[in-house]
């Protein structure tokens, strides 16, 4: 059973989870988290069939338990094409093998928190999504309720993507939840806020372009033939300051 922690900065490493860690894993589980996992999901943890985990121990330990889990991460890697945010992801409709790692769980004893460790689990994840060529994001949902968890996500720079209205259901009642994404490997929501705000640029300017030359066009359909002639030269002048001058406007923008 986990005891509280003796020394003030304790010496944490960390590990992949193992069949020795399941009873420690269920209590830390139970203790945290108000939905109730199966036995199933534990053994699969710890035998790593289908996820992938790391630990959180701390080696400080002077009572002989310097072996057992203080935190915990557990993930799964899924395909982009069969995961609920693959419109989020931007990506070669043609490859059909990218990937995506999920968080399940994460978490960290109470006496051992505030000390980093929940960061250090989450790039692990991180870097273990990188090393993965055909991986393009970690991604994970937050209950609604949980700011703190909300908070540490947004300052692990991952971006709040989505709400989803009632999408746990926790003791007789629904609760919102939020989805988070990290991008890796070049991958990226498919249409950003910076990629909206230029792709309307260039549309406008363009948009511009046109209305400009459709004004020259009826204002030279307006002006008598012999003005025309006699002026000729000054309209042409006139005609290509404009045009430049709109020109040079876009390269502003």
């Amino acid at each position: 059973m986990l005891e509280p922690r003796s020394s003030p900065r304790p010496t944490i490493a960390y590990r992949p989870i193992r069949p020795s860690d399941l009873e420690v894993l269920e209590q830390i589980h139970a203790a945290l988290f108000p939905i109730r996992y199966e036995r199933e999901f534990f053994l699969n943890v710890v035998n790593g069939n289908g996820i992938v985990s790391w630990g959180a121990i701390d080696v400080s330990r002077s009572d002989g338990q310097s072996d057992e889990l203080v935190g915990f991460i557990t993930t799964r890697i899924i395909t982009a094409k069969d995961s609920e945010i693959e419109d989020l992801i931007r990506y070669n409709t043609t490859r059909k093998d990218l990937t995506l790692v999920y968080i399940l769980t994460l978490g960290v004893a109470e006496h051992y928190r505030n000390l980093g460790i929940a960061t250090s689990l989450v790039q692990e994840v991180i870097k273990y999504a990188t090393s993965i060529s055909n991986c393009r994001a970690v991604y994970l949902h937050v209950i609604s309720y949980n700011q703190p968890a909300i908070d540490f996500y947004k300052k692990m720079s991952f971006k709040l993507v989505r709400r989803l209205p009632k999408f746990y259901y926790i003791r007789g009642q629904h609760y919102d939840s939020y989805l988070f994404v990290y991008y890796v490997n070049g991958g990226r929501s498919p249409c950003s806020p910076l990629e909206m705000v230029a792709a309307f640029a260039v549309y406008f300017r363009g948009f511009l372009k046109i209305l400009v030359g459709k004004v020259w066009k009826n204002d030279a359909k307006n002006i008598p033939r012999w003005s025309k002639c006699r002026e000729s030269s000054g309209l042409l002048m006139t005609e290509n300051k404009r045009i430049i001058g709109v020109e040079d406007t876009s390269q502003c923008v």
